[in-house]
């Protein structure tokens, strides 16, 4: 998680930390030391912060998520005061080591309840922020921050639609809240390598996770084709896992394509950002030609003519003209392959999905 995070974790560490820091050290110490004060805010925001990312402690995390809410508000509160005693301890054995303090090695580590409180508001607010970030993804968050979408803003976007294939028959076998957690699994499994490669997922839509780059930087070394491969070498690899838990390996249908967009924060009670415009339809459509072409992913003809280079083993399969419902000309599409490229066979003993063609109405409400 770390390269991912880096920039804005040193972000939060240096500005956030480090100023609430300084800011205690003028209110309580008078401005004395200030590079104890700052020492320790470090200290103790660094080791707050790597929890929350799951660089420490990570197998805890799913655990206490678990508990009863009010049993889970108790333990994470007890272990924030754990985090921060052990970073008050740390800070203080750094002032003392490099003597910016004149107290003992016992005063300088020991916590006491005002810097304990104090702490434990601060990381709140951080934890909240960073959570808030976590939800409603990193692009997202920093966009509302800044207001760039209070205005309407055209722009050009690569979307991607990845649809789990089978998650109608999952649900009928093993019920609706088991299919929601191999749901939520296969989508916490697409953050990480989405991220690595520069795109955010936007939106989940029943069964189909929508994710989204900037043109330019999808465009970029073949990002956005990278980041599929990404995501479905991530699945093969935990193949193992994934059966000793669910029975089964998800499959993905993938379909991608670009074009301008008008993106604008939208809501009043709760807010989103939505782009509006015929290229997020015309994936959606896109990714219903996938049955009927027998493939597992397709790239319309215009967003692979502005790649760069694909990704080493990859190649393009044109599959000619095909008529979308809605558009008036067809669109040329291909599919991308790997290796030895084999066609989407059909699971045996499985209805199809219900669904299926409406699916691009789905998607076609943000018009």
């Amino acid at each position: 998680m770390l390269p991912h995070y880096r920039w804005l974790w040193a972000l939060t560490l240096l500005l956030a930390c480090g100023g609430a820091g300084l800011l205690y050290n003028v209110l309580f110490v008078g401005g004395a030391s200030m590079l104890a004060g700052l020492v320790y805010a470090l200290a103790v925001g660094g080791t707050v912060l790597a929890f929350v990312p799951a660089l420490t402690l990570s197998g805890l995390q799913p655990r206490i998520r678990r508990l009863p809410a009010l049993v889970y508000m108790l333990a994470a509160e007890l272990l924030y005061v754990v985090l921060i005693t052990v970073g008050c301890a740390l800070g203080g054995l750094v002032v003392w080591g490099f003597g910016l303090t004149g107290d003992s090695l016992s005063t300088a580590v020991r916590i006491t309840p005002r810097f304990l409180a104090y702490s434990l508001a601060v990381s709140a607010l951080l934890v909240f922020a960073m959570r808030m970030r976590d939800l409603i993804g990193g692009a997202v968050f920093v966009n509302f921050m800044i207001g760039r979408y209070h205005k309407p803003v055209q722009e050009e976007r690569i979307f991607l639609f990845l649809d789990v294939v089978g998650s109608t028959a999952f649900a009928e076998t093993h019920g609706d809240l088991r299919a929601q957690e191999y749901l939520g699994a296969v989508f916490a499994t697409l953050a990480e390598p989405v991220r690595r490669n520069g795109g955010s997922v936007d939106d989940y839509v029943g069964d189909l996770a929508m994710i989204t780059w900037p043109m330019r930087r999808g465009l970029k070394d073949a990002r956005c084709v990278t980041g599929l491969f990404a995501v479905l070498d991530r699945i093969e690899a935990d193949a193992a896992a994934w059966t000793a838990r669910f029975g089964t390996v998800p499959r993905l249908r993938a379909a991608l394509h670009g074009g301008p967009v008008v993106t604008a924060e939208v809501g009043v009670d709760r807010h989103k950002i939505a782009y509006f415009g015929d290229a997020v339809n015309v994936t959606a459509r896109i990714e219903a030609l996938c049955r009927p072409l027998g493939v597992g992913i397709l790239i319309s003809q215009d967003l692979l003519g502005r790649l760069d280079p694909l990704p080493d083993g990859v190649r393009a399969r044109p599959l000619g003209l095909h008529a979308l419902r809605g558009r008036g000309a067809p669109l040329a599409v291909a599919t991308l392959e790997r290796g030895a490229a084999v066609a989407e066979r059909p699971i045996p003993g499985r209805r199809p999905d219900p669904r299926a063609p409406d699916r691009p109405e789905v998607v076609a409400e943000r018009r």
